[in-house]
């Protein structure tokens, strides 16, 4: 399991390398002390689990997690237990609190042996995302997502009773996107293909998609030839 430790105390990093020695397949990749070393070390030394401190120079984990394309599975460390609720209010894998105990750790091990599969490749499709909407934040299954649309230089994700808003262009995403699942419907609007519910004829060779729980989204004639390539719609 490739690890990656980032806390802005040498002490705390060296005290966390210590506990996790005692633990067989565990291997430490890297360190960094502050948010813009983090993000540097994740993209190059891509991490199966990062244990990310929260309060640290430069912005706070929560900060560092959105600027990053692939999230790694996620343990927070931190000495603050007001931080717990929004820890786990985004899905973190786990929390531990400082000084960390040897038994809690192993709590988080256990957690972590389940639930990690390896590292992805750099061209694998995105699995999740770390969403921040104001003030509220998500580690996002982009399984769930049923639909993006563009809204300027952004994209409005709906996923569930969420709509949250995410801090990048479409074309961005959608280079990163599973090309199994995802379909781009027309210039605004990308269609998770698993949450079509039933799909109807329109004007000039066009298709009206309905999404299961969500919007009607018109297909563009261009789009249309493409989907009926690839499905069976006649």
């Amino acid at each position: 399991m490739r690890v990656l430790v980032v806390d802005d105390e040498p002490l705390a990093r060296r005290e966390l390398r210590r506990l996790l020695g005692a633990f067989t397949g565990i291997d430490i990749v890297g360190e960094a002390g502050h948010i813009d070393e983090a993000r540097a070390r994740i993209e190059e030394l891509s991490p199966e689990v990062v244990f990310l401190d929260i309060q640290m120079p430069g912005g706070t984990g929560f900060d560092l997690l959105a600027q990053l394309d692939r999230v790694p599975h996620i343990v927070f460390t931190t000495a603050y237990d007001r931080y717990a609720v929004k820890a786990f209010e985004v899905n973190a894998l786990d929390y531990l609190l400082k000084p960390i105990e040897p038994e809690r750790l192993a709590m988080a091990l256990q957690k972590l042996q389940s639930t990690a599969h390896g590292r992805a490749g750099r061209d694998a499709p995105l699995q999740q995302l770390f969403v921040r909407d104001g003030p509220r934040c998500w580690f996002v299954p982009l399984r769930e997502v049923r639909l993006f649309s563009a809204e300027g230089n952004y994209v409005r994700m709906l996923w569930g009773r969420e709509r949250p808003l995410l801090g990048r262009p479409l074309v961005a995403l959608e280079e990163k996107l599973d090309a199994d699942r995802f379909f781009r419907a027309n210039r605004a609007q990308i269609v998770n293909l698993e949450f079509i519910e039933r799909v109807a004829p329109g004007e000039g060779g066009r298709l009206h998609v309905q999404l299961r729980d969500g919007p009607e989204v018109e297909v563009s004639r261009r789009q249309a030839r493409l989907f009926r390539a690839r499905t069976t719609v006649g």
